[in-house]
């Protein structure tokens, strides 16, 4: 059985920092690219990072140079770290794992709010 779990949310000021975790169980983690999105009220889910199999990583232009998104296979985790946050981070952020050869699986969200 395959499990995505996402933990780490919260509320933070504007400025602060935040990190969530993910931890996938069932998979061979390792061959997936991990990514996270996002979804606010009222907007569609969007890709946020993602970090393929080989350490490539891929962020949306909104997140640049605040975000940063890594993985360690020996803890099936994959990690996002945000920094300078603003209140228009607020949403509620989901892990996924992806392969071409297998559907992709989600883990239920964690909410961040960032507000004063």
């Amino acid at each position: 059985q395959v499990q995505v779990v996402e933990s780490g949310g919260g509320l933070v000021q504007p400025g602060g920092s935040l990190r969530l975790s993910c931890t996938a169980s069932g998979i061979i983690f390792s061959i997936y690219t991990m990514g996270w999105y996002r979804q606010a009220p009222g907007e569609q889910r969007e890709l946020v990072a993602s970090i393929t199999m080989y350490g490539a990583t891929h962020y949306a232009d909104s997140v640049k140079g605040r975000f940063t998104i890594s993985r360690d296979n020996t803890k099936n985790t994959v990690y996002l770290q945000m920094n300078s946050l603003k209140p228009e981070d607020t949403a509620v952020y989901y892990c996924n794992a992806d392969h071409p050869r297998t559907i992709d699986y989600w883990g239920q969200g964690t909410q961040v709010t960032v507000s004063s």
